[in-house]
């Protein structure tokens, strides 16, 4: 038995909802559109998962963060896609792909063809245990996680379900994280508000290591301090310790030490799911290659999110961006691509990256290559960097700043002026991203310096901007609402 489709989705992350919500802006027919997902539900904000989900008061659940509620807009619940006509097949796996006859089998023994075919696979959390041999599972230190009951990680809804369980049954409690990044940091801030003692274990000398510098890495490693997280730096896991009820009471480090624990989380980095395309189509940067208009080297097939390696034009390069901006922007993309190809153009990315943790909240916008010129009062609330690559600005972060600084962060960064004197970047600080848009900011932080202006390339001017810099204003004005509205999702 089978069903043909002419557009198919394979996964039900951020990308599969947003990609579905623009087929219908599109005016796709009923019935055209399948999304195939292994996950019971239908798509949803991954990013509340380690943010509002992990919240012991008012804690935001489904339906309440379907897509797409993290852009301000329609909230698309299982009865949206009926209503649209687009068929959900959810909690199945799809068991192989074969796309040079444009199949799919499912699990359950369907196949599903299609005409055009889109890879929103996303990735799996790693629970390869190690950041000096990747193939070391943790099973291999005679450890199996999965029957660990507090031991937990966090990618989907059923991983975050049962975090919180296991966070809210060891309240007071020692909990141990590991690794440092993204999901390390969320979730820490997350134990430490549901009143737990965390300690975070991760090999580098810094939190955040492949995107802050040693000096941002320090403020924020001092901020969680003075919230009890202690740090253990340079290390990594070598095994656990288990009580009789088959739990894990204590994490042992290859330094030597044992550090007691009621409960550990894991987050170590994710792995794209290609598996089913392997040898099929080509790869790169551990993804699926795609050109600007998100297309594979299977002209029906193609890929976004996590899964899809695109080429970054503001960096000449192809890249993997996982972070949800990329995932919403390139699904968008791509339906225009596929519906009207003769009227799209390549994928004009500014790789984008945010969070919010306790009171903090910082945006990145670019690339962190090349020399580092940081500014503002890192003993205060506001302060950021520039990075310069070849002479020109190539990357931005900010904590702490209004919805216009960092609108003019996202424009300045896109609009890559060249640079001739580092001292005076550093002196100017936020105030240089309004000089280069040639809009004066509004009176704001004592940290904000003098007057004079940078050497450019050419005069600009705010109505030269191009279509680029208002979707980096856009973004940046996003990222600020979403921060604001963290409660809710």
């Amino acid at each position: 038995m089978g069903r043909a489709f002419v557009y198919v989705i394979i996964g039900g992350g951020v990308a599969a909802g947003y990609a579905a919500h623009e087929f219908v802006q599109a005016g796709v027919s009923s019935g055209e559109l399948c999304i195939i997902s292994e996950e019971p539900v239908a798509p949803y904000e991954r990013p509340a998962l380690s943010k509002g989900y992990l919240l012991p008061e008012a804690p935001a659940r489904l339906p309440s963060f379907h897509c797409c509620v993290g852009t301000n807009g329609e909230r698309l619940a299982p009865k949206w896609y009926n209503e649209n006509g687009i068929e959900l097949i959810l909690g199945t796996r799809v068991k192989s792909a074969d796309v040079r006859r444009k199949t799919l089998l499912t699990a359950t023994g369907e196949t599903i063809s299609y005409k055009y075919l889109i890879v929103a696979t996303g990735a799996r959390v790693l629970k390869l245990f190690c950041f000096y041999i990747l193939a070391l599972k943790l099973e291999e230190f005679g450890v199996n996680t999965l029957d660990a009951p507090n031991v937990c990680y966090l990618r989907d809804v059923a991983d975050a379900d049962r975090l919180v369980d296991v966070m809210q049954s060891r309240s007071g409690g020692q909990a141990v994280v590991i690794g440092g990044g993204y999901i390390g940091m969320e979730c820490a801030a997350s134990l430490v508000i549901n009143n737990l003692n965390v300690t975070m274990v991760f090999p580098e000398a810094q939190c955040m290591a492949r995107l802050f510098t040693p000096k941002i890495a320090a403020f924020y490693e001092e901020f969680y301090q003075s919230k009890g997280v202690k740090f253990v730096k340079g290390t990594v896991l070598t095994s656990f310790d288990f009580n009789s009820d088959g739990k894990v009471c204590a994490v042992n480090l290859r330094d030597g030490s044992k550090l007691p624990a009621d409960m550990v989380v894991v987050g170590i980095g994710i792995r794209p799911n290609t598996s089913l395309f392997e040898g099929q189509l080509t790869m790169e940067k551990g993804g699926i290659k795609v050109n600007g208009k998100m297309q594979s080297s299977n002209s029906s097939v193609y890929a976004i999110g996590d899964v899809a390696a695109f080429p970054v034009k503001i960096v000449g390069e192809t890249r993997r961006l996982e972070h949800v901006d990329s995932s919403r922007r390139a699904a968008r993309h791509v339906v225009s691509a596929i519906i009207v190809p003769e009227k799209t153009g390549e994928f004009d990315y500014l790789p984008f990256f945010y969070s919010r943790v306790f009171t903090l909240s910082w945006q990145f916008y670019g690339d962190n290559a090349g020399e580092v010129v940081h500014f503002g009062d890192f003993s205060g609330n506001t302060f950021g960097a520039y990075w310069m690559n070849k002479g020109h600005l190539v990357g931005s972060f900010l904590e702490g700043g209004t919805k216009e600084q960092y609108e003019a962060l996202a424009q300045a960064t896109r609009l890559k002026p060249k640079i001739e004197d580092l001292a005076e970047l550093e002196s100017q600080g936020l105030e240089y991203a309004f000089n280069v848009i040639q809009k004066p900011p509004s009176p704001r932080p004592a940290e904000v310096g003098g007057g004079s202006t940078l050497v450019l390339d050419k005069p600009l001017h705010v109505w030269h901007a191009t279509t680029g810099v208002i979707v980096a204003a856009s973004v940046a004005a996003f990222a600020y609402w979403y921060g604001r509205k963290r409660k809710r999702w």
